[in-house]
């Protein structure tokens, strides 16, 4: 789900001014007077997709100008084809022209992420395995790449730090061991805060399940080792949930999926997804 606006509105009005600067000056060239007639605007994709983003774009034109009507023809999570109508929006032409980038590049990269994420969903769809997204997202814009993996069939991992604790390869070496990283974390964080463990080896599996975790990842695993290590934690802990990850990719995920763990993580859905091209047609 989207958060309130009160917290996108910020980063929204931001983009704007980003696009804006000093003014526009091609718009108010064309009207100086600031007088522009109204006019519709129509929203069509160049390529099939997923669209998300549809009301983060209404939001744009309507902190530009309020009476602005923007009208989605289809819904966030919808497949779209190629030549079809996404949105038709009615408002002053200069208002349409001033918030026609910053609405459809966050819908094109939103739409895009959404599009590849749903590759990597139906590539799994026949297992028990849930995809997840991770924090590789450009900043300023994890709310919104989040929400698009979501829209897109992914279940969201840990938005930020303070979300839950993963112990990496790099907690781990600081406090020198998984054994001692779990210990001192656990004396110093709320009693409802999950703790998930990165691991690299069966050792550091062996390690990690007789510790209680609540979720022991499988990081840049082999295929024969991963499944010895999903053997392992499932023999000794029924609650413990399996993550995988690590260079998974489309011709991987599925194989990795059929070996049994609970969740896949990747972030290649988000740096390596294409914008969904859409454009923006004027009709007066």
């Amino acid at each position: 789900m989207l958060p309130p606006f009160i917290v996108l509105d910020p980063f929204i009005e931001d983009w704007l001014r980003e696009d804006i600067g000093r003014g526009d000056r091609s718009t108010s060239g064309l009207f100086p007077d600031g007088n522009a007639p109204i006019g519709t605007a129509v929203w069509i994709a160049k390529a099939d997709g997923v669209i998300a983003g549809l009301t983060i774009a209404a939001r744009v034109f309507y902190l530009l100008d309020q009476s602005v009507n923007f009208a989605a023809i289809t819904q966030d999570g919808k497949p779209v084809k190629s030549g079809e109508l996404i949105a038709e929006i009615t408002g002053s032409l200069a208002t349409l022209l001033m918030g026609e980038r910053v609405a459809l590049n966050l819908v094109m990269r939103l739409s895009g992420i959404a599009s590849s994420t749903a590759e990597y969903v139906k590539a799994i769809s026949s297992t028990k395995a849930h995809l997840v997204d991770t924090r590789k997202t450009i900043p300023g814009m994890r709310i919104l790449e989040k929400y698009a993996t979501f829209i897109g069939g992914a279940i969201n991992h840990r938005y930020g730090l303070d979300d839950a604790v993963m112990l990496k390869d790099n907690h781990i070496a600081a406090a020198g061991g998984i054994t001692e990283a779990v210990q001192r974390v656990r004396e110093n964080i709320p009693f409802t805060t999950s703790i998930e463990v990165e691991t690299e080896s069966i050792p550091q599996v062996k390690e990690a399940v007789q510790l209680d975790l609540d979720v022991i990842m499988l990081d840049n695993m082999p295929v024969e080792m991963m499944r010895e290590a999903i053997a392992l934690i499932r023999q000794n802990s029924s609650h413990t949930k399996i993550e995988a990850s690590g260079n998974i990719t489309l011709n991987t995920i599925a194989q990795v999926a059929n070996l049994g763990v609970d969740y896949i993580s990747t972030s290649a859905m988000v740096t390596r997804s294409h914008w969904l091209d859409i454009s923006m047609r004027i009709r007066t």
